[in-house]
């Protein structure tokens, strides 16, 4: 199975790779690779993560960083909704649907 970004959850995806990039070397790196693992854990297995919202809306944490990644699984593909910080309000993504 595949992963599409929303265009908007692309964004913050890539904010958040350059951010971490400028405050430290190798912390966007390290960002970007568990990232990458989470999508591909995800990938594997789509339904044995948590739904947080209808229709579908599934949801899982990264560990090192503090942010959540909300995505929905249709026709093999799993949409990567929103990366969000765990600061962030929580349901700012809904119009993303």
């Amino acid at each position: 199975m595949t992963y599409l970004f929303h265009p908007e959850a692309q964004s913050e995806h890539l904010e958040t790779v350059a951010y971490y990039g400028t405050q430290q070397a190798g912390l966007g790196a390290s960002y970007l690779s568990e990232y990458e693992s989470v999508m591909a854990r995800i990938c594997e297995a789509p339904n044995r993560y948590p739904i947080e919202g209808q229709p579908d809306i599934r949801h899982t944490r990264l560990i090192q960083f503090p942010y959540t990644v909300l995505f929905r699984e249709s026709n093999g593909t799993v949409r990567d909704l929103a990366v969000a910080h765990h600061r962030r309000w929580p349901l700012y993504w809904l119009n993303r649907l």
